[in-house]
């Protein structure tokens, strides 16, 4: 693992370089499938910024909110840049929140505007594969498996390449699936039920899945409930003369 990038006396994240640079390649791909769509990318630009400026705000204070007592001790510490005292899922929620706030005020079309970005999320997807081998993070459960790597004073299963290559499999069939596309918001919604598809396979293998009840993993829960209701998006945005029983 290579978490860091080390100049001289600098050191640069490599997780949040990959990050950056996966959010970079992911604009420049919806801003091609807004052209494709001949749509502008303008809007698309600005909901991207508006979605992440929000996160990352809302990740923070999301963050500072959880631990009130210690930043009320030390108010400049709340804007610390330290990356690991964020709430990501305080940040997710803000972030679409602020999404659906610009999308509004912009008049843009939901479905056709998610199947825009959906390119773009799922090579996301795979930079975070990346930066997840880079950082060690979402390491896997020990095994004796040949192609086991070493981490964290065991032998893992190697999660973070597994998360990669799906999340590659999962971009190419996106981008070259895209132009099948039988009704508005079918691409984003195919990628996100298999996007769950998948994780309900690598959380078998995650070393750091938190379990609820006995031992049933988080995330495979949260998955299938995105599946279910995925499918079942699928079916309500079905045009009415193909949801038709023949």
């Amino acid at each position: 693992m290579f978490p860091l990038l080390q100049f001289g006396r600098y050191a640069l994240p490599l997780p949040g370089i990959i990050l950056l640079a996966s959010l970079w390649v992911g604009l420049t791909l919806a801003e091609k499938e807004a052209k494709r769509q001949h749509q502008s990318p303008e809007p698309i630009y600005g909901l991207v910024m508006f979605a992440l400026i929000g996160g990352i705000l809302g990740a923070r204070l999301g963050y500072v909110i959880r631990y009130l007592d210690i930043y009320l001790a030390d108010p400049l510490s709340i804007v610390s840049l330290d990356t690991n005292t964020v709430d990501m899922m305080a940040g997710l929620v803000i972030g679409g929140l602020a999404a659906v706030a610009y999308g509004y005020r912009k008049h843009l079309p939901l479905r056709s505007t998610l199947d825009i970005l959906t390119p773009g999320f799922a090579f996301l997807a795979v930079g975070l594969g990346l930066a997840h081998l880079a950082s060690g993070n979402a390491f896997g459960r020990p095994t004796t498996m040949p192609w086991a790597i070493y981490l964290w004073d065991a032998s893992r299963h190697p999660t973070q390449i597994y998360e990669t290559v799906l999340a590659a499999i999962l971009f190419l069939a996106i981008w070259f699936g895209r132009k099948a596309n039988p009704f508005a918001g079918f691409l984003f919604l195919s990628w996100v039920g298999l996007t769950a598809v998948s994780r309900l396979f690598l959380e078998a293998f995650r070393g750091d899945s938190i379990l609820v009840a006995g031992d049933i993993r988080q995330a495979q829960l949260a998955a299938l409930v995105i599946l279910l209701l995925t499918l079942w998006l699928m079916r309500l945005w079905l045009p009415p003369q193909q949801n038709t029983p023949q």
